[in-house]
């Protein structure tokens, strides 16, 4: 058994009168914890099953039910209840046994399906690494995903070793899909209606140098998309399968085990490679099985799945990317590893052009060269940034004209319109630069905002599950989609969820909310309770990371309650720092007297109505990254259990 711990400690005595956004912070807490049994009870049965459809086809969709559900996890990793977490726990049993049963999931994973998707519903499963770690179901899980994807699982053969591919771009338990179905893309066609066609020489549908559209309720066009889909873009790997890094260091985060890391850095490097021999450094999006790029292309690097053609284009290159490097910069605190990264968005931003004050970079590359300039965007500069701190990586992101104000707060109103409703990303980067005062403030008021909005909108006749199969336009919004289209009806949990928290990520933990398809949630710091030896702020405490340096993190506790209370600061979302010194504030606003502290964890003992400023020195990436907490070690935690090998 491990040693218990012993912390290196400082007491808070010194009473404050309670801070406004200490008193918000709490609140906003307290509210998404009452909200998420609100929202449990309202969208599922009582064995905890989704109130939802007798049949679902298509290989589509089982993602977002775990997307609407899984900040439970997330937040019980704040300081959410017990509650929160037995809840999550049975939301994710329960969404996987009804997407089995529907036939999308097979042996607890995606049948097949693209890594935008696996990366959306995994969020869910990593998040519970941030929870109790010790559970042998959650890593035992880590454990059979990863082996689909390094060769260990003969039911599931997606990865070529000796080329170091992933061998479709849809793949999963069932393993790689080479040839897709009508079937297979059914509730696909409400959505790609609008889209332009995925192929430049369409019989059906004209591409007009991308001015076309296909419509995928059109048999004929439905048709010939599927025929040239399993000529072109259903085999061999592409640059979003990149995003698969993230189990395999979802993996390293429990066991240690070094083929995890290996793997990630591998398959990482396989692709910057790939970038360096193409043209003027891009990264192709498509290889064939014989490892050659172009092999199904007629030569050319672009025109795969999820390409730099269809349907995203730049948008979907660039982010698996991001996280890849995030992954990696993570197992070894090298932050080389974003060289990959780095180099597309200075390409990117190189091809780019002037117009009306705005910077347009182009988002797609045609045969006819690039195309669909729009405004560069600095939001996955600000992720590379806020993990290295680097002065060249903040320059990627001030390069960026600033069309709009950064420093403002939004609260997203217009349902479908942004992911998971996190949306101020660069605000906090202005806060994080010390542009932005009393920004905590109007976050959390924000926050307050939304939670208020998405419980009206849940308690409303449209939020009745009942009503959805004639429910059109939430709340009337005529610009949205339709929820009468299966592939956007799918996403209504989301829409109608209160459970949202960008502010509380932001500010107690001091990092941006994660990268919507598969990025981990990191943090500057995060909090333990003394008391319970469970993650999260202890009753009464809120904190607030306030300056982030590359040497040191600046935060404010405060005891808001009439106990004492004892809080653990941890370096770093995965213990990955180390913590150097710690000072309280004097009374006159400077620093006190200054003890050295080399642990990756930190205790801070308040009296009760206390409250300090607290500056910690820090090394960062200076341990192994890992899910253990204080009080839960690897070598006390059950070993994976052993299935029969049969003759």
């Amino acid at each position: 058994m491990a040693d218990r711990p012993h912390f290196t400690h400082l007491r808070v005595d010194a009473q404050v009168d309670a801070p406004r956004w200490a008193v918000l912070e709490r609140d906003v807490l307290a509210r998404v914890d009452a909200a998420s049994a609100e929202f449990v009870a309202r969208y599922t049965r009582e064995d905890g099953t989704l109130i939802w459809r007798d049949e679902w086809p298509g290989m589509d969709g089982s993602d977002d039910p775990y997307e609407a559900f899984m900040y439970l996890a997330l937040l019980y990793s704040l300081g959410g209840s017990e509650q929160v977490y037995e809840t999550a726990r049975k939301m994710w049993d329960m969404i996987t046994w009804q997407w089995t049963q529907y036939g999308q999931i097979e042996r607890e994973f995606d049948g097949y399906y693209d890594w935008m998707h696996h990366g959306e519903a995994n969020l869910f499963h990593y998040f519970f690494g941030l929870t109790k770690p010790s559970s042998l179901v959650d890593r035992q899980r880590a454990d059979k995903f990863t082996k689909m994807y390094n060769g260990e699982d003969p039911l599931a053969p997606n990865f070529d070793a000796e080329l170091g591919i992933i061998t479709a771009p849809q793949s999963g338990s069932r393993g790689p899909r080479h040839v897709v179905t009508a079937e297979d893309l059914d509730s696909h066609r409400g959505v790609l209606v609008d889209y332009l066609p995925p192929f430049e020489d369409m019989r059906s549908a004209p591409f007009d140098e991308g001015r076309g559209r296909a419509n995928w309720l059109d048999d004929d066009i439905f048709a010939e998309v599927i025929e040239l889909m399993n000529q072109r873009t259903t085999r061999g790997d592409v640059p979003l399968n990149l995003n698969a890094t993230g189990q395999f260091a979802h993996s390293f985060l429990y066991s240690g085990e070094e083929k995890h890391r290996a793997w990630v850095l591998d398959y990482l490097a396989r692709w910057a490679a790939r970038a360096e021999g193409n043209v003027d450094g891009v990264i192709p999006d498509n290889v064939g099985l014989s490892g050659e790029v172009g092999e199904y292309q007629d030569g050319k690097w672009w025109g795969g799945h999820y390409g730099w053609r269809w349907p995203h284009g730049f948008l979907t290159i660039i982010e698996p990317i991001v996280n890849a490097g995030t992954n990696a910069y993570l197992l070894t605190g090298d932050d080389t590893h974003f060289d990959l990264a780095r180099k597309q968005l200075d390409i990117n931003f190189g091809l780019g052009r002037e117009e009306n004050g705005s910077w347009l970079v182009p988002h797609k590359r045609f045969d006819s060269g690039w195309a669909d300039y729009r405004p560069a965007s600095p939001f996955h500069a600000v992720h590379m940034w806020a993990r290295t701190l680097s002065d060249a990586d903040r320059e990627r992101v001030e390069r960026v004209p600033r069309s709009t104000d950064w420093a403002e707060v939004l609260v997203p109103r217009v349902p479908f319109a942004v992911k998971h409703y996190n949306v101020n990303t660069l605000a906090w980067y202005e806060y994080a630069q010390g542009r932005n005062p009393g920004y905590p403030e109007r976050l959390l008021e924000a926050n307050v905002e939304l939670i208020e909005q998405q419980l009206g909108r849940m308690r409303s006749s449209d939020g009745d599950p009942a009503g959805w199969d004639t429910l059109t336009h939430i709340e009337g919004f005529p610009d949205t989609v339709s929820l009468q289209v299966d592939g956007y009806a799918i996403h209504a949990w989301m829409e109608f969820n209160p459970v949202y928290f960008e502010s509380l990520v932001q500010l107690m933990w001091g990092a941006p909310m994660h990268i919507s398809h598969g990025g981990f949630q990191h943090a500057t710091v995060r909090y333990f309770e003394t008391a319970l030896q469970r993650p999260g702020l202890p009753a009464d405490v809120a904190a607030l990371v306030h300056t982030i340096e590359a040497d040191a993190v600046a935060l404010e506790l405060v005891n808001l309650g009439s106990e004492e209370r004892s809080v653990v600061i941890q370096a770093g979302g995965f213990g990955e720092h180390q913590f150097t010194s710690a000072a309280l504030a004097a009374a006159d606003g400077s620093t006190g007297e200054q003890i050295a502290v080399d642990s990756q964890w930190f205790e801070v003992r308040l009296a009760p109505g206390s409250g300090s400023n607290i500056r910690l020195g820090m090394k960062r990436y200076a341990n192994e990254p890992s899910y253990q907490t204080p009080w839960s070690r690897r070598e006390d935690w059950a070993p994976l259990i052993k299935g029969r090998v049969q003759d």
